[in-house]
């Protein structure tokens, strides 16, 4: 294929209307090399690219002489064919770029999608639907920012982790296995996660700490092995993400974990399974996504199990669930309302939270320090400590370990998420560092649910 050599190589040749849709016909230098004639039809609504069929004739259109932009517009198509002329693949592509941005043209010459509206084959790009095809792949490496690599270390057992760190001192560490958080530090160096002492890094096993992935089953709520086996499988880079908002490689990455013949085995669903990880200065964001690839729908649950590293579990609180429903995983998922002012511990405490609010406060009085947890997508909020009998029975959790951890997850359990054919579900969690002034007084509970904090 040729490559477009100057600003001229695309040129407009007629405009259209169907059904109070705005169609552009465009033309590129390279003649019948691109499209038919050298001609594409994109649609400046929808932004769906058409491309007529090898027996279409389209004709040129002099009324586009008079068509104008306004100033801001022919900036940006100027920046636009700038770049374009730097990119190394083929007038096809290129032309296509140049349509992915959105300016507006009168509507014009009527008859003209007469002569093509039976002829015709459509690619639909529905970014926020996360459909994707190459010619997309193409834009979007172009649009993404060049940054500098990850930082991928492989250790000696043969695994690899990903080291993320932000300009203010706080550090991250995630491992392909499980695509799991192990280690979240920060400025000061202090460990906010909690990773079990007898914790193994490598399979078969799921690593017992840091910030497991549950999916699609949570628990022993289903058929599937605890915790499903999203969080002890090898998970890959994510080379072609979300457009999501801009982010620093060197503090955030992205993965994906796509089902596989063995997974369809024992649960027989297509999926794509996506996270961002992102490391700013007192937080740590994740961004799950879970896409249906599949031909028919399907129902699953998911959570984000945060092992939470604190000082001395009984000196612990966590606001903001007061007064809710929870079913007690120690009483058989009977339903219980919670009737304290503030959850505190001096036993093994394992319970579902139903309808929680988007903030959660757990407070770390002896270190004067809370953890306030984010959340959207996942309604309810997971707290355990297993205490010491627990504990003890645990293979890869140290005996006294349950002294210095908690987790306060983030989930949707009770309600298992359903995805039709090509849907996409996404949650979003954050997990903060709030001042100390925080930690001297409780939480209001209609604050938490209403926002005010």
């Amino acid at each position: 294929m040729s490559r477009l050599s100057s600003v001229h190589a695309v040129s407009l040749v007629g405009v259209d209307e169907e059904d109070g849709e705005r169609f552009v016909w465009a033309r590129s230098s390279q003649g019948s090399e691109f499209g038919i004639d050298g001609c594409i039809k994109v649609s400046l609504d929808t932004m769906i690219l058409h491309l007529p069929r090898d027996d279409d004739k389209i004709t040129d259109d002099s009324s586009l002489d008079k068509l104008s932009f306004e100033e801001e517009k022919k900036k940006l198509v100027l920046s636009t064919l700038m770049l374009m002329q730097r990119t190394t693949t083929n007038a096809h592509n290129n032309a296509f770029f140049f349509f992915i941005f959105f300016f507006k043209l009168p509507t014009q010459n009527p008859n003209l999608r007469e002569r093509i509206k039976s002829q015709i084959r459509s690619i639909k790009l529905e970014w926020k639907k996360g459909k994707v095809n190459p010619l997309v792949r193409g834009i979007r490496s172009r649009l993404r920012p060049k940054s500098m690599p990850l930082n991928v270390v492989n250790d000696r057992d043969g695994s690899s982790r990903i080291l993320l760190t932000d300009p203010a001192g706080s550090t991250a560490e995630v491992l392909l296995y499980g695509g799991q958080v192990v280690s979240w530090r920060n400025e000061r160096r202090e460990q906010l996660l909690y990773m079990s002492s007898k914790a193994q890094l490598k399979p078969p096993k799921a690593i017992r700490g840091g910030l497991p992935i549950c999916f699609p089953q949570f628990g022993n709520f289903g058929a599937l092995e605890r915790h499903g086996f999203a969080r002890n499988r090898f998970w890959s880079f994510d080379n072609d993400p979300a457009p999501l908002p801009p982010a620093n490689q060197q503090s955030t990455v992205d993965l994906v974990l796509k089902s596989t013949e063995d997974d369809l085995k024992i649960w027989p669903h297509s999926f794509e399974l996506r996270v961002r990880i992102s490391i700013s200065p007192g937080k740590l964001t994740i961004i799950p996504r879970v896409r249906n690839t599949d031909l028919k729908a399907f129902s699953f649950m998911f959570s984000l199990r945060n092992y939470l590293y604190v000082s001395d579990i009984s000196e612990v609180r966590v606001e903001g669930l007061e007064t809710l429903d929870y079913l007690d995983n120690l009483m058989r998922r009977e339903r219980f309302t919670e009737q304290a002012d503030a959850i505190t511990f001096d036993g093994e405490v394992d319970r579902v939270y139903l309808n929680t609010p988007t903030k959660i406060a757990i407070i770390d009085h002896e270190r004067k320090r809370t953890i306030e947890l984010r959340k959207e997508g996942m309604p309810n909020a997971v707290v355990w400590n297993p205490w010491d009998k627990k504990a003890k029975s645990i293979a890869d959790m140290g005996d006294e370990d349950y002294t210095t951890m908690l987790c306060v997850d983030s989930g949707a359990i009770e309600t298992p998420i359903v995805l039709k054919p090509h849907e996409e579900w996404r949650g979003r969690q954050e997990l903060s560092i709030v001042s100390s002034s925080y930690c001297s007084g409780q939480l209001d509970p209609r604050k938490v649910l209403y926002g005010d904090y």
